[in-house]
């Protein structure tokens, strides 16, 4: 497996003042791991991740199954062998209220689920301000492996990435960061 998935930790940010949404993510001591660029005016969503800001190496694909969804799946495929790593399906209108998404096996079997941490808050982020920081947890079952912590700051998006309690590797890294990139994609809209 490619060395820019081995990491525990990550740090997501979005540049917020793109026309187009532009992503990149970091390894612990803040060295540029992966850059994506969200196409503009897309019906169907496809996301390249890229291990430069050259473009010059495709590392993940991730892409929306259909063009309008309210219960969307994003396949995430990794782009040198073509194989299916997994997917996301956004609970559409579970999600209305508290953000939930479905993590799947590269057969579509429900491997676990990621959702944001309290209703209230999420209810308060809707309806009240944007300005409290989005957390989600990944859970496989009852176990945790991964947490999205959004750094309080309104002029950017950050986004924490943390798998260190993932122990027995159940978490894919690449489908996990492919799941940071989606909320920084999708539910990051609502900001």
């Amino acid at each position: 497996m490619n060395p820019i998935f081995q990491f525990n930790n990550y740090l997501l940010k979005r540049q917020v003042f793109a026309l187009a949404g532009k992503f990149r993510v970091f390894d612990p001591s803040g060295r540029l791991l992966l850059f994506s660029e969200q196409k503009m005016f897309k019906l169907r969503e496809d996301i390249r991740v890229y291990a430069d800001e050259a473009k010059t190496q495709e590392v993940l694909a991730i892409k929306a199954r259909q063009i309008i969804d309210f219960s969307a799946a994003y396949d995430v495929v990794e782009s040198a062998t073509g194989q299916k790593v997994g997917a996301m399906r956004r609970k559409g209108l579970a999600s209305m209220f508290r953000d939930e998404w479905e993590v799947l096996d590269v057969n579509d079997n429900v491997l676990g689920k990621l959702f944001e941490d309290s209703m209230g808050l999420a209810l308060v982020r809707r309806f009240l301000t944007n300005l409290v920081p989005q957390n989600y947890d990944m859970t496989f079952g009852e176990t945790r492996v991964g947490d999205y912590k959004q750094n309080f700051n309104p002029f950017t998006y950050e986004l924490n990435l943390d798998f260190s309690m993932d122990t027995a590797g159940q978490l894919d890294r690449r489908l996990g960061i492919a799941a940071g990139i989606l909320l920084a994609a999708v539910e990051g809209r609502q900001q």
